[in-house]
């Protein structure tokens, strides 16, 4: 038979990678921690600073999402509720409208970018989380984080 031709009617199994050692499965368990990807990590690290926040302030943020977004979009001159650094955004608060409730933008790879390692990444996202809250509530920043 002639190289790179196949009989016909045979279809060729594909068992094996090229290298003979077959197909791989993840590298993790699903159950370990380790396998939840970098946003995945960063929606749970989110969920866990929301939390005591959500806890004291309950009645005060029904009418208010929170939600995570990778990167901001272009941003229009005159935006207000925009927490910044420099000039790249890290959080927005958008307000109510007739069709829409208040919600609170997290951009996770700004406040990745920014963060040293887990702890520090941890601690800025609170810090911002408390500015926006305490923005959309009429507050300073130290009322929200008291405990």
């Amino acid at each position: 038979m002639a190289r790179g031709s196949r009989r016909q009617g045979s279809p060729r199994r594909r068992n094996r990678d090229r290298h003979g050692r077959g197909l791989r499965g993840p590298l993790y368990p699903a159950t370990l921690p380790a396998a939840r990807s970098r946003a995945e990590r960063f929606d749970a690290l989110v969920i866990e600073a929301l939390e005591p926040i959500e806890a004291r302030w309950r009645t005060e943020l029904t009418q208010l999402d929170v939600a995570v977004d990778d990167v901001p979009d272009v941003q229009v001159e005159g935006e207000d509720g925009v927490v910044e650094d420099g000039n790249v955004p890290l959080a927005r608060l958008l307000p109510a409208g007739s069709d829409q409730r208040a919600r609170i933008i997290l951009y996770r790879r700004p406040l990745e970018a920014r963060a040293k390692d887990g702890a520090d990444l941890a601690d800025l996202v609170h810090d911002v989380l408390v500015e926006q809250i305490a923005n959309y509530l009429g507050l300073d920043p130290d009322v929200i984080d008291e405990q």
